[in-house]
């Protein structure tokens, strides 16, 4: 897909210009740094896809997006969530809010119709992106399959993240960042430190979660009931 930065912010620019040349679908035909010169540039050139600050000099990304009579394709950003009503009025594809992680711009770009998966994916993540997350590490992106995912653990500033085909990932996120990102029904918080993968539970024993292969994690007492629970009803299931 072919796209374009509208965005007056050269922090800002630099990581979008870096998300999207890791993501080789995406093809960054020009970077601008007011509405004028984007619609300048349309005029004469076609794009599949704009990312577009909403916050600009002279003419607003909302004013922007009203002028084009035919839009491609719009990701909204901006450090403001106030008009994401308006926008979604606007039928952009997202929003995304700043500081936004590497996964949740993918999971932005996914949305948009007709968008590619990245080559190197497998058959098993092109058939269901959710299967599958990007890890920030360093300088480095993981891309791990959701089943892989043994458990998750605060560490200080950062998270642990431990699965089967790698001993941990490191990654600068939250822990509550996963929480709200991993679909519930396979993963829960069972602790302040922890979030477990529920598939790779073997066994539940004084307070302390036994999973594969041989991690055992404890259980807080502000999360016990509702783990329990969710236990007894992917049990039922």
């Amino acid at each position: 897909m072919r796209c374009i930065i509208v965005e007056d912010q050269a922090p800002a620019q630099r990581i979008l210009k870096k998300y999207i040349s890791d993501y080789k679908p995406l093809q960054l035909v020009g970077v601008f740094s007011d509405a004028l010169q984007a619609l300048e540039f349309l005029r004469q050139e076609e794009v599949d896809l704009i990312f577009l600050d909403i916050h600009l000099p002279q003419i607003s990304g909302i004013d922007l997006l009203k002028m084009l009579p035919k839009a491609p394709h719009v990701i909204l950003t901006t450090a403001f969530p106030d008009y994401a009503l308006e926008s979604y009025e606007l039928a952009v594809v997202d929003y995304l809010l700043k500081p936004f992680s590497f996964q949740r711009f993918i999971q932005a770009v996914t949305k948009v119709p007709n968008s590619t998966t990245p080559p190197e994916a497998s058959p098993e993540a092109s058939s269901d992106a959710k299967d599958t997350i990007f890890i920030k590490s360093g300088h480095s992106y993981f891309r791990i399959k959701l089943e892989e995912i043994i458990l998750i653990q605060s560490a200080d500033d950062y998270t642990e993240i431990h699965t089967t085909s790698q001993s941990k990932i490191l990654s600068g996120e939250s822990l509550q960042h996963w929480e709200q990102l991993l679909p519930p029904q396979h993963f829960k918080r069972v602790h302040k430190s922890y979030i477990v993968h529920i598939e790779f539970i073997v066994k539940i024993a004084h307070n302390q979660i036994h999973l594969e292969p041989g991690h055992q994690v404890p259980i807080g007492r502000s999360y016990k009931d509702d783990f329990l629970q969710a236990i007894v009803r992917k049990g039922l299931d």
